[in-house]
């Protein structure tokens, strides 16, 4: 756990536990309601949740969350793909409450996401953004994950359609590129 002694109130970046799956439930749901930065627009069932949450901790999924006062604020995690051929792989998702962000939360979860992966055999992690997310598509980039593509009118909330960006990370030893 990591304490950020430099803002008013301490916010640690701890492995999501069985015990922080209703209060990531609550910020999960904030963030989707949101309705601009998530592939949903309200978070699944809780019961749903907690199956994602104990699936990937079971599985050995990198994530973690931010937690100030108890209340998780922030995650990123990463899940590995099923099938055998794309095991070394997985796809990135995080968020942060509104409230929270501008701190370099997001900076800490994904570094903190990303040295996990790389501990537990990832080697490829993508991810896809909603083009004009430019706050998460800078922290993208300045990661490393680079630019594959572009899904054009890939999302359509309230009957406006929008691109997203696929993005990815490959951190392999004598990668040729």
């Amino acid at each position: 756990m990591v304490d950020d002694s430099n803002d008013l109130e301490t916010i640690a970046i701890a492995p999501i536990t069985p015990d922080d799956v209703e209060s990531f439930h609550r910020a999960l749901d904030l963030v989707a309601r949101e309705r601009k930065y998530l592939s949903f627009l309200k978070a699944p069932p809780l019961d749903q949740t907690r199956r994602f949450v104990l699936d990937r901790i079971a599985r050995g999924d990198p994530g973690f969350i931010a937690v100030v006062r108890g209340e998780v604020v922030g995650w990123c995690d990463i899940s590995r793909h099923d099938r055998r051929i794309h095991a070394h792989r997985g796809a990135l998702g995080m968020g942060i409450v509104a409230s929270h962000r501008g701190r370099g939360l997001g900076l800490r979860l994904i570094n903190a996401t990303l040295t996990q992966a790389r501990k537990v055999g990832f080697v490829r992690v993508e991810l896809c953004v909603h083009a004009d997310n430019a706050r998460a598509i800078a922290l993208y980039d300045k990661v490393g994950f680079v630019r594959e593509g572009v899904q054009r009118d890939a999302i359509c909330i309230d009957g406006q359609y929008g691109d997203t960006i696929m993005m990815a990370i490959v951190e392999r030893e004598n990668a040729d590129g």
